[in-house]
């Protein structure tokens, strides 16, 4: 059986307006406006070359505002009903991993800025990854009980259940 325990270290710190959950959009769809700092640890600066051929890109980082408990049934943003975990976005997970598809706006070593960021002032950066679209956007998708507008899904804020 593989090992089951991983740590891992965080690469760099992701800055945004955001000091709190509480207001916060819940998803990037609904941040496209706002802009961010992503600080990467100098001794991984290296890493950010030839990022700047992308226009987007995805940040992999840690819930650290969010709640230690994991539940895997919760209540989503955009529903009253309880889901599985694994069928939602929601951050009290057993793994408190978050993901961001982001836009780039520029590349001053080791700062990436970006706009769309939707997580708390501070959070912990995992790992950057490039967007393509070949790659990350299947042609037929369902997307299960989620019948969200756009327009609902950008009027969403973090509320008490990203705590």
């Amino acid at each position: 059986m593989p090992n089951d325990q991983y740590q891992y270290e965080s690469i760099g710190v992701i800055r945004t307006p955001f000091e709190s959950p509480e207001g916060m959009p819940i998803q990037p769809a609904g941040a496209d406006t706002v802009e961010g700092t992503v600080e990467v640890r100098e001794s991984y600066a290296d890493g950010l070359q030839d990022l700047s051929g992308f226009s987007h890109c995805i940040l992999l980082y840690h819930f650290h505002a969010a709640a230690d408990t994991a539940s895997l049934q919760v209540e989503p943003f955009l529903d009253n009903e309880k889901r599985g975990v694994f069928a939602t976005r929601a951050p009290q997970r057993p793994n408190q991993i978050g993901l961001s598809v982001v836009e780039i706006a520029s590349i001053t070593s080791p700062e990436v800025t970006v706009r769309g960021i939707d997580v708390v002032d501070e959070t912990p950066l995992l790992d950057i990854k490039p967007f393509v679209p070949d790659f990350d956007v299947p042609a037929d998708v369902d997307t299960g009980w989620l019948n969200a507008s756009k327009s609902t899904i950008k009027s969403k804020q973090a509320d008490e259940r990203f705590l």
